[in-house]
């Protein structure tokens, strides 16, 4: 089983095997992001998210494999214009208002132990703040789930139909290729020079000449609303410039 970005060593979560597991509610865990200049954000995110980060699309998965041999795509939520560079977090501490969910729900995470199996409840064996004598229990001393576990299962349940319909919003967006690879360059009062590839945003000409019965339709399953978001997330570019100027 690989272990997504952040994660570290994923277990399956196992009521006999992690009887006395304790977590430690009360550590931070941003500093798990603090080399990660994106995270991955669902598309019921966009509201809030686009109003403090850029949000971006980047391909995912092999072309080969997918319908159409288009690569699909997911959205980021821009945290920094360098690698390894997350501006968001300054003395252990997240300065955002908003916190993408993705950063939530460590150090949980639904995962699929292999192909033939439905997904499991994992938590990150290397954090820190588990352990078998500090911290809320996860499970009872009958081995049921503590009320703890149960909210973060029902919250990664949640999170895991929203990365689905985020995969099909994304679809849909790829399919009318709506999406352009981008750059985006900046000088800093240094001198220095930051330029981002590797990214994909709205393609405006395809966009404006959408037909009116497919314009109907991304109205009707609030893509509009969606592209629009991330296009005004976009300004964000220059303010991470700025933020990149004053570290």
């Amino acid at each position: 089983m690989s272990n997504p970005p952040m994660y570290g060593n994923l277990v399956p979560l196992d009521r006999e095997q992690h009887k006395k597991l304790r977590l430690q509610t009360e550590l931070s865990s941003v500093d798990r992001v603090a080399g990660m200049n994106s995270l991955f954000l669902a598309v019921v995110e966009f509201a809030d998210a686009c109003k403090e980060f850029p949000i971006v699309f980047v391909r995912v998965g092999d072309p080969t494999n997918a319908t159409g041999g288009k690569a699909p795509v997911a959205p980021l939520a821009v945290f920094g214009l360098k690698a390894g560079s997350n501006l968001f977090i300054k003395n252990g501490e997240w300065q955002g208002q908003y916190m993408p969910a993705y950063l939530r729900r460590y150090p949980f995470a639904m995962a699929r132990i292999n192909e033939s199996e439905d997904m499991a409840v994992c938590y990150d064996a290397d954090w820190k703040g588990f352990s078998d004598t500090e911290g809320t229990q996860l499970f009872s001393e009958d081995g049921q789930p503590t009320e703890f576990t149960v909210n973060a299962k029902n919250f990664l349940e949640s999170f895991e139909r929203e990365a689905e319909r985020t995969r099909l919003a994304c679809e849909r967006l790829v399919q009318l290729e709506l999406l352009r690879d981008m750059r985006f360059e900046a000088t800093l009062t240094n001198g220095e020079k930051i330029d981002v590839e590797g990214f994909l945003a709205l393609d405006e000409e395809k966009y404006a000449a959408l037909d009116d019965a497919t314009v109907g339709e991304l109205h009707r399953n609030g893509l509009l609303a969606l592209l629009e978001m991330h296009r005004l997330s976009l300004g964000h570019m220059s303010r991470l410039a700025g933020m990149h100027n004053a570290a």
